[in-house]
């Protein structure tokens, strides 16, 4: 296959599996020579074996982090500080794309950035929600859920010192009473310690904003 002819067939995708381009197992070994060479020759960024994104010349779509994010290691979905970030929860700009998946955890250092997945029990997978961006699928923690794994996987203490060590915002955006349940699903006393404090500082900052 021509270059052009590759183009053709992926150049409207964000991300490229390899697998989707195999025809038969006598090709396979071809199309794994090509991608390759072309990887080399810097028309590809390779993010893992078998997945790649056009490089920057051949695109004709933006690609999202967060997209990608989804599809690089799977099951996961953006959660702990990206999710915190997307969500304005935190003023601070998070370099890295940080998710949370039900398989081994895992770190890729790509073109596109940093991708770092932190295991979570199976029990505790859910919480998400699909975004869609430009045609591409994220999944992405609700605010409340994301709030909960940073305090369950980073192991911040639940206090209030913490808590305003994280310099949160926008509180009022926050569903007290589903963050609250979503504690209570979790069914860890530390979670649900967090989320009464944090319930009385959403409640407060509700109360504030309709003074305004």
């Amino acid at each position: 296959m021509e270059f052009e002819e590759f183009l053709k067939k992926v150049s409207k995708l964000a991300v490229i599996e390899a697998e989707a381009l195999y025809s038969g197992t006598a090709k396979r070994a071809s199309v794994e020579v090509q991608l390759s060479r072309w990887h080399k020759a810097g028309k590809l960024i390779q993010l893992k074996r078998g997945l790649y994104v056009l490089s920057e010349t051949y695109r004709k779509t933006e690609i999202y982090g967060l997209a990608v994010a989804a599809v690089l290691h799977r099951p996961s979905y953006l959660s702990l500080e990206k999710a915190l970030e997307f969500h304005n929860l935190i003023p601070e700009q998070v370099a890295a794309y940080t998710s949370v998946t039900s398989n081994r955890p895992a770190v890729f250092k790509t073109g596109l950035g940093d991708f770092k997945y932190t295991h979570i029990q199976k029990s505790f997978f859910w919480g998400y929600t699909a975004a869609t961006l430009n045609g591409q699928t994220a999944f992405v923690a609700l605010p409340e859920k994301a709030l909960l794994d940073f305090f369950y996987l980073r192991h911040g203490p639940a206090t209030e010192a913490y808590i305003d060590e994280l310099r949160l915002q926008n509180l009022e955006d926050l569903d007290e009473k589903r963050l609250i349940q979503f504690a209570k699903k979790m069914n860890k006393p530390k979670l649900f310690r967090v989320a009464e404090q944090l319930k009385q500082r959403i409640i407060a900052k509700k109360r504030l904003e309709k003074k305004k």
